[in-house]
C-alpha cells in the first residue's frame, strides 16, 4: 500500500530544494519546536479552526516477520472495561 510520493520525488523546481532537503528541514523544524510555536500563535490569534481538521492513519501488518505489535492503547478519558 502506498499513497503520495516519496521525498526524493518532490519536484525541485516547485519547492526550490531537493526532496532530501525538504525532509531534513521538516525534521529540524519539528525538533526545534517550530510547529508547536506556530500552532500556539495561531490559536492565540484566533486563526486556528480545528472544526474541519482531519487525522488519517494507516496500519499494515508486516508480512515478513516484523515485531509483534503491542496491544492498542485507548485514547478515551475513562476507558470502559471490555465485556467480551
Amino acid at each position: 500500500m502506498r499513497t503520495g510520493i516519496g521525498w526524493n520525488r518532490l519536484p525541485t523546481a516547485l519547492f526550490g530544494a531537493s526532496g532530501s532537503t525538504c525532509w531534513r528541514r521538516l525534521t529540524e523544524w519539528h525538533e526545534a519546536g517550530v510547529w508547536q510555536r506556530l500552532l500556539a500563535e495561531l490559536r492565540a490569534a484566533g486563526l486556528l479552526d480545528l472544526s474541519a481538521a482531519l487525522v488519517d492513519s494507516t496500519h499494515l501488518r508486516a508480512l515478513k516477520g516484523g515485531p509483534t505489535p503491542d496491544r492498542a492503547r485507548s485514547t478515551a478519558a475513562n476507558p470502559v472495561p471490555s465485556t467480551t
